[in-house]
């Protein structure tokens, strides 16, 4: 029989209140969305900056933009920053509000099927600017 009623295993509340959480997973999820958003200011700066030089640019010369190796990659790492960080984002949002478990898992499997479609939709379409090259223009 426990001191502690509900509480049959031997751990004591402040064992159990020192711990990351149910899943042990709380911590990694917070570091992860904030790496993610001081990764997202100097990509968003620099992808403003990026736009604003194309903004009466025509299409070739935006393609030829692209396809520089240096401004790939940063699009490359800022899509996949950007959906990671929102999809963290929305996940804990769908924790917290949905109390429907067939539809919060629903919606959990939604989110990341996605996440993970856009992230691939942006890495092929700045790949195949980038691989192709801007000389078919």
């Amino acid at each position: 029989m426990s001191a502690y009623p509900g509480h049959e295993d031997l751990r004591t509340p402040l064992k159990v209140a020192r711990g990351n959480g149910a899943a042990g997973t709380g911590v990694h999820h917070w570091w992860l969305q904030r790496v993610t958003a001081v990764a997202l200011i100097p990509l968003s700066i620099w992808c403003l900056f990026f736009l604003g030089g194309l903004v009466h640019a025509d299409y070739p010369v935006v393609l030829a933009a692209i396809a520089q190796p240096v401004h790939a990659v940063l699009l490359i790492v800022l899509s996949a920053c950007l959906f990671w960080h929102g999809a963290l984002g929305l996940q804990v949002i769908i924790e917290d509000y949905v109390h429907t478990r067939w539809l919060e898992v629903t919606l959990q499997m939604a989110l990341r099927f996605g996440a993970v479609l856009g992230a691939l939709a942006c890495f092929m379409a700045v790949l195949s600017v980038w691989l192709t090259g801007a000389g078919a223009y």
